[in-house]
């Protein structure tokens, strides 16, 4: 059992898509999530709710794809409850993503 990521929803994804194309599908990913998280800093910092509200979507949906659970759960409360007093959830997000996607490469290359 996998804690980061739901074995049953990135086996699902694996027989849907195949496990090559869930290879480019995990790099894609690991190349993105970079910006993701750096555009949710940006709106934070830049005040901007809705972009921020975006940002945090588009991290979740991709989370949920693959199975990542808790970073999905972490992106979707950061979605529903806006821009942050301080980047402490921000800190947290970002070792939420780090910890899933060193676990999506390890799952995708088997």
């Amino acid at each position: 059992m996998n804690p980061v990521v739901d074995l049953t929803i990135f086996t699902e994804l694996q027989g849907n898509t195949g496990s090559d194309f869930v290879i480019e599908l995990v790099d894609t990913l690991v190349a993105e999530a970079p910006g993701m998280q750096a555009e949710l800093r940006a709106a934070w910092a830049a005040g901007a709710a809705d972009r921020f509200r975006r940002a945090a979507h588009s991290l979740k949906a991709n989370a949920q794809t693959f199975g990542a659970l808790g970073l999905a759960e972490a992106a979707r409360m950061l979605e529903l409850q806006g821009l942050p007093a301080d980047a402490a959830p921000l800190d947290a997000l970002d070792a939420r993503c780090h910890e899933a996607l060193a676990a999506l490469q390890a799952l995708a290359r088997g």
